[in-house]
């Protein structure tokens, strides 16, 4: 089976947090900003977080490799923790 490609430009875009949920910039804040009330201004300078339908969207079709399985997650947990 051949390898997936990461798609380049979705490297640059997003980051997958250690939860394994996408975060990404804030859209409209290129141009005309003297348009655009304080408060959208102020939040759009952080980073948010996509919603699960997005993320999901973006995990499966462009970043093939950074999925995070749940399953293997939780029995990580587990067996750290003497199997309790």
């Amino acid at each position: 089976m051949p390898k997936i490609k990461t798609k380049s430009s979705v490297k640059k875009r997003f980051k997958v947090t250690g939860s394994g949920r996408i975060k990404a910039g804030r859209a409209f804040t290129s141009h005309m900003m003297m348009n655009k009330p304080k408060k959208m201004k102020r939040k759009a300078r952080r980073t948010g977080v996509l919603c699960a339908a997005d993320a999901r969207i973006v995990l499966r079709s462009w970043l093939p490799y950074n999925r995070k399985n749940k399953n293997k997650a939780a029995h990580k947990k587990t067996a750290a923790n003497g199997g309790n």
